[in-house]
């Protein structure tokens, strides 16, 4: 297979060239998974459906994502675009499934966005003002201004934000490591609540387990807060080393997630114990904050901090969700696959202006929408994004097998990294995908039914077959024919990047440098 690089002549989608490095890309990756957030609203909910099998579940969860992470990477060294998937599987399968790999990367963030601005509302004024936090009308104000901040902070260009982000992501770990060592210490002097306990080898044993249904939907539940670090992928035309620092950003985004996720985990469970009182894990009342549930009891007069990180984390990934979206319709116009308008590049800023300022105005459309009409209704969309993510990052995975299949078997390298772990981690979330809408279609699965049908499902399908509604709508203009007909992206087409001044990756025998 030729090198598919940059046409002789390509000068890019006029983004800022050469503006992250591998630890602003690291940043990035971390931060639009929103730690804090993530563990907050999920290890409580994990630890109701099995119990002491959490950290096990964690780990699990972390298999399709680190597979799927090659995928990125080796696609990335192909082809790096900040279409992402988007572009990749234009290449791998056509233009319908390619435009549809763009949509569930949009859909994803749309949906994110809304409820990170809903954290990010409700904890700021958890700390100003605590009888204000449960004014709806007031977190959602103040919601939509955390959207209009991070929307222009993302239009000012990507190293403001990878500077912003570089504070915030400081903040979150910075809690996490008071937490854990508060925790740890109070286990280990004793000084912890009824029912801490010291960590247990069998906490990491795969096949205690009490039920198949539970360890699904566990699994389902802790791949939600992984999603996120492929944002770096995206902002690769603006990165130093595009086709290398991009790849190994995102590896290593999943492998500090990894270690954040199960040592936090392993210490809140450690301290808090599992009973089903007091601030115990098995306590319902306790899942939807586990922070917020200990922070009186563990921090004393600094639980504030951890009411700081949380609100950070929501804001923080408010701002990372915003780019990778920007950039793929910016990627989807410059290929046609959208109207021109969203192509456009601040000609100072060197941001995808218009795409950004979309992206903001939409999230915010969505989120006063849902707000208004029940904010179960939001929490629903949150519990829906898993089919979204598991969509998308299945398509790369398949992707990236089908693009290679003509060197797949041509060194051990390529066997590993272009079939085996894309593939099975494609398959894992195609399952993924599969089990989620089985259960999301019982009418008790989240907080709403619609049409006698779980509100969950409605919004998870729904939202995705929108999107076929929408290739639809483009597809009559006559525009979008250059993009249907595969004129404009195949896999011949010299990709819209910029040059770099790195050498080819490809050595004589088809492997990599």
């Amino acid at each position: 297979m030729s090198d598919q690089k940059t046409s002789p002549t390509s000068t890019g989608k006029g983004l800022a060239t050469g503006t992250l490095g591998l630890v602003g890309s690291t940043v990035i990756g971390l931060a639009s998974t929103a730690p804090v957030y993530s563990l907050a609203a999920t290890l409580g909910f994990v630890v109701l459906v099995v119990g002491a099998q959490a950290p096990i579940a964690f780990i699990i969860a972390f298999v399709p994502m680190f597979l799927i992470a090659f995928a990125y990477r080796e696609l990335n060294r192909e082809v790096p675009d900040c279409g992402t998937t988007f572009t990749w599987a234009t290449k791998a399968f056509g233009p319908w499934v390619g435009w549809m790999g763009g949509w569930g990367v949009a859909v994803a963030g749309m949906v994110v966005l809304s409820n990170l601005a809903q954290i990010g509302g409700k904890y700021f004024w958890l700390l100003i003002n605590p009888e204000l936090a449960q004014n709806g009308f007031v977190v959602t104000s103040t919601g939509v201004v955390f959207i209009a901040v991070m929307t222009w902070i993302s239009y000012r260009g990507t190293e403001i934000g990878e500077r912003l982000q570089n504070v915030l992501l400081g903040i979150q770990y910075l809690a996490l490591v008071v937490f854990v060592v508060a925790a740890v210490v109070a286990v280990a002097t004793g000084t912890a609540p009824a029912g801490a306990t010291a960590p247990q080898l069998d906490w990491f044993n795969p096949f205690a387990f009490e039920s198949a249904s539970a360890f699904v939907e566990a699994v389902l539940l802790a791949i939600f807060i992984y999603w996120g670090w492929d944002t770096c992928l995206a902002l690769n035309e603006e990165t130093k080393d595009p086709q290398r620092t991009p790849g190994r950003a995102a590896i290593l985004s999943t492998v500090i997630l990894l270690v954040t996720y199960v040592g936090v985990a392993v210490a809140t469970m450690a301290y808090a114990g599992l009973g089903t009182s007091g601030v115990g894990l098995g306590n319902e009342t306790n899942a939807e904050d586990v922070f917020f549930a200990l922070k009186d009891v563990l921090l004393g007069p600094w639980a504030w901090l951890l009411v700081i990180a949380v609100m950070v984390s929501a804001v923080s990934s408010t701002q990372t969700t915003i780019l990778p979206t920007a950039r793929g319709t910016l990627a989807m116009a410059a290929y046609k696959a959208l109207p021109k308008r969203f192509a456009t590049v601040h000609p100072r800023f060197k941001t995808p202006a218009f795409a950004t300022f979309v992206m903001g105005v939409v999230a915010t459309v969505f989120y006063v929408a849902l707000t208004i009409i029940s904010e179960d209704f939001l929490s629903d969309t949150i519990l829906a994004l898993g089919l979204a993510i598991a969509f998308y990052y299945a398509i790369t995975g398949f992707a990236c097998v089908w693009y290679f299949r003509g060197e797949l078997f041509a060194n051990a390298h390529n066997v590993v990294f272009k079939l085996v772990f894309p593939l099975l981690g494609a398959l894992m979330l195609t399952a993924a995908f599969v089990f989620s809408a089985i259960d999301m279609f019982d009418p008790d699965y989240g907080y709403t039914v619609i049409w006698g049908i779980g509100g969950v499902f409605v919004v998870g399908i729904g939202s995705l077959a929108l999107g076929v509604v929408l290739m639809a709508l483009w597809f009559a203009f006559p525009g979008s024919k250059p993009f249907f007909r595969g004129e404009s992206l195949n896999r011949e087409t010299p990709i819209l990047a910029p040059e770099t001044e790195h050498p080819p990756l490809r050595s004589v025998d088809g492997g990599y440098a």
